[in-house]
This record gives C-alpha cells, sequence and structure tokens, in this order.
C-alpha cells in the first residue's frame, strides 16, 4: 500500500519559494488550510471504505461470529488514516496510515486485507489456520479521487499565485 501524496511539481516548488520570500505567514496558512480541505474528502472516503469492505472466510462450516477482541479490525485501521500538508521543503498533501496509531498486531492488516487474502491462526491456536478474503480498497477509493484532487489543487495554486502577483 502507498502513500497517497501531492508533492513536487514545479508549480508548488515554486509558489512554496514565491511563498516565503513574500513572508506571508497568512498565505502560507491559508494555502495549507485549503490544500488539507481538498484532501479531507479522500480520507474520509478511504475511512469509509475501509470500514465497509467486506472480509469473508473460507467458507464451509459456517461457524464464525463477533470478533473475541474490543478492537474492530476495520474501525481501528480507519483510524489510523492521516492527512499531512506541507508548504516549504517539498510542498504538498500526504495520506497514509499511520503504523504506529495500530496495535503491534493490526500493523501489517492494512496492507493484507489491501492484498485480498491472508492467513492466521484461528483463536491463536496455530495448530488450526483461517484464510480470510477481502476487495482492494485503498488504490480504488484513490482513483476515484485523482480527478478532483488533481483539479482542486490546480485551482488553489492559481488562487495564491493570483494573491501574491
Amino acid at each position: 500500500m502507498r502513500d497517497v501524496r501531492i508533492t513536487g511539481t514545479g508549480q508548488l516548488l515554486n509558489l512554496s519559494r514565491d511563498l516565503r520570500r513574500a513572508g506571508g505567514a497568512r498565505l502560507q496558512r491559508n494555502f495549507a488550510r485549503r490544500i488539507r480541505r481538498a484532501a479531507e474528502p479522500l480520507k474520509d472516503d478511504l475511512q469509509t471504505a475501509v470500514r465497509t469492505v467486506p472480509i469473508r472466510g473460507q467458507g464451509g462450516s459456517g461457524r464464525g461470529g463477533p470478533s473475541p477482541t474490543s478492537r474492530p479490525l476495520r474501525a481501528t485501521i480507519a483510524e489510523a488514516i492521516r492527512i499531512s500538508v506541507r508548504t516549504t521543503g517539498n510542498p504538498g498533501a500526504r495520506i497514509w496510515i499511520d503504523r504506529a496509531a495500530l496495535p503491534p498486531d493490526m500493523r501489517a492488516m492494512a496492507n493484507k486485507i489491501d492484498e485480498g487474502r491472508w492467513r492466521h491462526p484461528v483463536f491463536g491456536n496455530r495448530k488450526r489456520w483461517a484464510t480470510q478474503y477481502a476487495a482492494p480498497w485503498w488504490d480504488v477509493t484513490i482513483r476515484r479521487h485523482t480527478a478532483r484532487m488533481t483539479a482542486e489543487v490546480e485551482r488553489v495554486l492559481d488562487d495564491v499565485q493570483r494573491d501574491l502577483s
């Protein structure tokens, strides 16, 4: 699973340089706030996607039930999705899963769910294993937002450049 980044374009780098030169802390805050606002719908949609991704077992027995832990897997992953915005250096927005916010035994699960298949011991019993399946959710959700995000960032860049002129 990759981070989502809107960074490093020539326009963003030039704008970052112009913002520093103009010394406009207000302009920088406005720029960062608008870039964050452009990324928020993607973050919200990613959280919804992971919360609703269907997870199924290998079938057959019909057994199962609620999780034996108090940490719901999909909701825990959704809460770990973050946004960061930078206006200097390598300016842009980044959306990622903060693995430090996940319990140690769940840190690889976001990737496993997106890959579509994983195996695990049944209730910790290493003599009995289960396979579970899920549909990809990360890349699919990002592709739906790419055109909107690109258009929104271009609009923000044009507005801020107009303010600097």
